[in-house]
């Protein structure tokens, strides 16, 4: 009997993703290029029905037709050897669905190079980890819908459940499923390190300690701050280096990596004006923590702020930081969906936004309590420009801007860095100024590059000679 999908790449992912296929009872083919990975898949393999391949044309032929390919494989190169190495097996018909973390402009341009050849390509974007990958991740699939409704029995049961429902969901055409994915990612930095920053407050001024911290963390994640990355973020601060005693995270040295879609949400967003400050912000936090020997250099040479030896009133600024936290992720994933709203309409791709949310709350680093509020939001008014002037986020942003702003300016007036909360206040004051000092900037422009203006009273365009 014919394998009912085939799985290409065997990491981690990979692997995990093929037993969450077999444990759904598909029949699932597996290959890699490299024999190692196989094999250890197969000794995990209890009676599931996983079959290992170890040449492209006897993987490709146990296919049943039309032949549906899931890869697992490194972004980049790699992924177009093996397409490279699949086509001369192919038919007209079948589909090859790419996992990974692929940039969107890649799926686009693999996907017009087999469309010529007949063959399906379909970007899918997913969310988890591992852990997602083994027992349900969040699954953003782009490309022809005809494709996808061939394969959306597979991913909908492979995905994960809430309420029922399936974290998968159409997303649209082309690159559009590496889309929401990439940027997805970029929100991922920006709630991380906004995470990170309420800990440093948390830590540094209150002086509290690890274990209250996580127990405060704990305590958030039963309200409205309920999310997969604050559930996290409390076990972490919970857990003990067993070779010292001490808390692991004080023994984790401070040098943040990242594997590039954050950058790449960055690029995009600067490319078409779109203002995507605190993933930016986000990014850059990572960056200048990579240069731990220059900080270390700096940290005795660079004065910071003389510190007052002052007595806050803990419960109050525990509040203030669990506020600032807050509205800090709701204008991250306004900024998130901003961003997805403008690109759709951009590149015509009709994103369903309430979906996306929907999709978001299930297996995904980024799930959150209001994601559903989101939802809600995009499903009364899907041409809203701002998620912060919906109702219910500009009544919470209305109450809680005084946290963040009393948080923000503490710590600053500390020395404490502040990258994400810092550029989320400035963000939310910047959107809610109606009147700007970019009057002057366009003035100075025009001065120095004669580059024209606009006048508030009249129509049209001017020039002034300004000497």
């Amino acid at each position: 009997m014919l394998n009912t999908i085939g799985v290409i790449g065997l990491g981690v992912m990979g692997s995990n993703i093929a037993l969450n296929m077999a444990s759904k009872d598909e029949k699932v083919a597996v290959y890699n290029y490299t024999r190692d990975l196989t094999d250890q898949l197969m000794e995990k393999v209890d009676g599931q029905p996983i079959k290992p391949y170890y040449e492209v044309q006897d993987f490709v032929q146990s296919l049943e037709s039309p032949r549906k390919i899931f890869l697992m494989v490194t972004a980049g190169a790699a992924i177009d050897s093996v397409i490279a190495s699949l086509v001369p097996f192919l038919e007209s018909g079948d589909i090859i669905m790419d996992g990974g973390n692929s940039h969107y402009g890649d799926t686009e341009r693999r996907y017009d190079e087999l469309k010529s050849k007949g063959i399906s390509y379909l970007g899918i974007g997913v969310s988890g980890g591992e852990v997602g990958a083994l027992e349900g991740p969040s699954i953003m699939p782009g490309g022809d819908k005809e494709a996808y409704d061939k394969v959306a029995p597979i991913l909908t049961k492979i995905a994960a459940q809430v309420d029922d429902v399936p974290c998968c969901v159409y997303i649209g055409p082309k690159g559009a499923g590496h889309f929401v994915k990439m940027v997805h990612n970029g929100i991922e930095y920006a709630d991380m390190q906004l995470i990170t920053e309420a800990y440093t407050f948390l830590r540094e001024k209150l002086h509290l300690s690890v274990s209250e911290i996580a127990d405060i963390f704990e305590t958030w994640n039963q309200g409205e701050l309920k999310s997969y990355l604050i559930e996290i973020t409390a076990d972490i601060l919970r857990k003990k280096d067993e070779v010292t005693g001490l808390p692991l995270i004080d023994v984790i040295l401070d040098k943040a990596g990242n594997k590039g879609t954050g950058k790449w949400t960055s690029i995009q967003a600067i490319d078409n004006g779109i203002p995507s400050s605190i993933i930016t912000e986000s990014l850059f936090a990572r960056y200048i923590s990579s240069l731990k020997e220059e900080r270390l250099h700096a940290e005795n040479i660079l004065a910071g702020p003389e510190m007052e030896q002052q007595s806050l009133d803990k419960d109050l600024w525990i509040e203030y930081t669990r506020q600032a936290l807050y509205m800090g992720k709701v204008c991250a994933y306004a900024q998130g969906f901003t961003q997805y709203k403008t690109s759709s309409d951009l590149y015509d791709w009709n994103l369903p936004l309430k979906d996306i949310a929907l999709i978001f709350r299930g297996g995904c680093i980024i799930r959150a309590e209001f994601l559903n509020v989101i939802s809600e939001t995009y499903n009364k008014q899907s041409d809203l420009a701002n998620l912060l002037i919906a109702p219910y986020f500009s009544e919470k942003v209305k109450e809680y801007q005084l946290g963040l702003r009393k948080v923000v300016c503490e710590g600053i007036n500390s020395g404490i860095s502040f990258p994400c909360l810092s550029t989320s206040l400035t963000y939310y004051d910047g959107y809610r100024t109606g009147n700007s000092t970019a009057n002057l900037l366009q003035a100075q422009r025009d001065y120095f590059g004669a580059h024209t203006y606009e006048r508030k009273d009249t129509p049209g365009v001017y020039h002034t000679d300004w000497q």
